[in-house]
């Protein structure tokens, strides 16, 4: 494989030119059954296991794992944000750096999907009641300068899910884990 196919497991994200209401469904049901996945994907790693790059220069699965959580708190509050403001320009962080920090690089992955679970729970019944104008509803995103609507953003993290459960899935493939 190609260090871009190891980046990019299932492709960069592409939005639909029209996003239509299956859409916003099928990616509201990727993100509710992503904290399973995930689990199950990772449960029964060993501590090395969980501490392997799944490319070179890459994260580990746990880093990965804790990435998630630290991503999809950081898209809720975003969320949340962009339906009670009027175009918040958003605050981005540097995932880099905060997958580097001790409870992104050596804590036990339970406690994350733990949050991942509980999150992705809110988040799921927030998306389900958006209506049609909430959908419409837009961020700023500062290092894009981009307006983003919220129903591009649901697109975004059920690729996200996807993106970051295929480097596992096919690291353990690779490795033959299973």
């Amino acid at each position: 494989m190609t260090i871009e196919q190891l980046k990019y497991p299932v492709g960069k994200f592409e939005r639909p030119e029209i996003i239509t209401k299956d859409h916003i469904r099928t990616w509201i049901l990727e993100i509710s059954d992503f904290p399973g996945k995930l689990k199950m994907e990772v449960d029964h790693l060993t501590y090395e296991q969980l501490d392997t790059p799944y490319r070179p220069e890459g994260w580990t699965v746990r880093q990965v794992v804790h990435h998630c959580a630290d991503s999809h708190m950081n898209s809720f509050i975003r969320f949340k944000l962009t339906l009670t403001e009027d175009k918040p320009t958003i605050k981005t962080y540097r995932e880099d750096r905060w997958a580097e920090l001790f409870d992104g690089k050596d804590m036990p992955v339970e406690h994350s999907l733990m949050l991942l679970k509980g999150l992705h729970a809110r988040w799921v019944e927030l998306l389900k009641s958006l209506t049609d104008d909430d959908l419409q509803r837009k961020l700023i995103h500062p290092d894009q300068g981009e307006e983003i609507p919220i129903s591009r953003l649901i697109g975004l993290y059920a690729w996200h899910c996807r993106h970051h459960l295929a480097h596992i899935t096919e690291l353990k493939k690779r490795k033959n884990w299973d």
